[in-house]
C-alpha cells in the first residue's frame, strides 16, 4: 500500500481536487441533514459512470488524424498502454480537467435543482455530492489504476483489481473500461464485459499494447519522439 500511496500523492490532479474534498467535509459538517447522505451515495456512483464512459469514449475514441490532438491523446491514454507501467503515464496532463469538469456540473445541477428545492440546497447537495462523493470516488479509481500497474505485494483485493484491469491491456482494450473495484456490472450493463472468446477473436499481438494501431504508425512515432520516447513498447520489451 504504501508504494501505491506515495504515487498518489504526486499525482498533480489529486492535488488540484484536495481543497474542495476539504471544502466539501466542512460543509457537510456545518450543514448537516440526513439528505447529504444521499448526495454521498450520489456523487459517487455518478463518479463510477463518469470513469467508465470518459475510459470508453474519450480516451478510447478514434485516433486522431491531426497530429496534435493526436499528442493530447497519446499523451491521455494511448502512452500508458503502450508503457502500461511506467507512472509517467498512469494519468495525462490536463490536472485541472477535474475541477473545471465538477464546476460545469455543479452550475447544472444548481440550475436544475433550484426550481424544486430552493437555491439553498440546490447549491448544498451537488456541492457535497461532487466535492466529496465524486472526489472520494475518484481517488479510490486512482487507487485501484495505480495498484494494479505496480509490482508490489498486492493481497487479495490487489491482485482482483489486477486481473480485471490488465486484462484490458494485454487481452481486450475494447472490454473491461471499469478500473474502480467492484464496478465490473458497468461493463456488464453497457455490453462491454470480458468475453474469453471474444477476446481470442480480437486479439493482435502486434497491436494490443498501442490500442490497435500499427505500433510503426506515423503518428505515433511522432508523439513518441515529442515526448522524449525513442523505442516503440515492443523494442523496448524486448531489450
Amino acid at each position: 500500500m504504501g508504494a501505491t500511496l506515495r504515487v498518489l500523492m504526486n499525482m498533480g490532479t489529486l492535488h488540484r481536487l484536495a481543497p474542495l474534498w476539504i471544502a466539501g467535509i466542512v460543509a457537510l459538517v456545518v450543514f448537516w441533514t440526513p439528505w447529504l447522505l444521499l448526495a454521498l451515495v450520489y456523487g459517487a456512483v455518478m463518479q463510477f459512470f463518469v470513469e467508465y464512459a470518459m475510459h470508453r469514449f474519450l480516451l478510447h475514441r478514434e485516433p486522431p488524424t491531426d497530429q496534435s490532438p493526436f499528442n493530447e491523446l497519446y499523451r491521455s491514454h494511448i502512452g500508458h498502454h503502450e508503457f502500461p507501467n511506467d507512472p509517467e503515464f498512469f494519468t495525462g496532463d490536463q490536472h485541472w480537467y477535474p475541477v473545471k469538469f465538477a464546476s460545469k456540473s455543479l452550475v447544472v445541477h444548481f440550475l436544475i435543482l433550484w426550481p424544486f428545492v430552493g437555491w439553498q440546497m440546490a447549491l448544498l447537495f451537488p456541492f457535497v455530492a461532487l466535492t466529496v462523493g465524486s472526489v472520494s470516488a475518484f481517488t479510490f479509481y486512482e487507487y485501484c489504476h495505480t495498484l494494479a500497474h505496480l509490482n508490489v505485494p498486492k493481497g487479495w483485493f490487489g491482485e482482483r483489481v489486477t486481473r480485471s484491469h490488465l486484462r484490458h491491456h494485454f487481452n481486450d482494450h475494447e472490454a473491461t473500461f471499469h478500473v474502480s473495484f467492484g464496478m465490473e456490472w458497468i461493463d456488464r450493463l453497457f455490453g462491454t464485459k470480458y468475453e474469453r472468446e471474444a477476446a481470442k477473436e480480437r486479439f493482435d499481438r502486434k497491436t494490443i499494447l498501442s490500442m490497435g494501431m500499427d505500433p510503426d504508425d506515423l503518428r505515433l512515432v511522432t508523439a513518441r519522439k515529442a515526448f522524449g520516447i525513442k523505442d516503440h513498447p515492443t523494442r523496448r520489451k524486448e531489450a
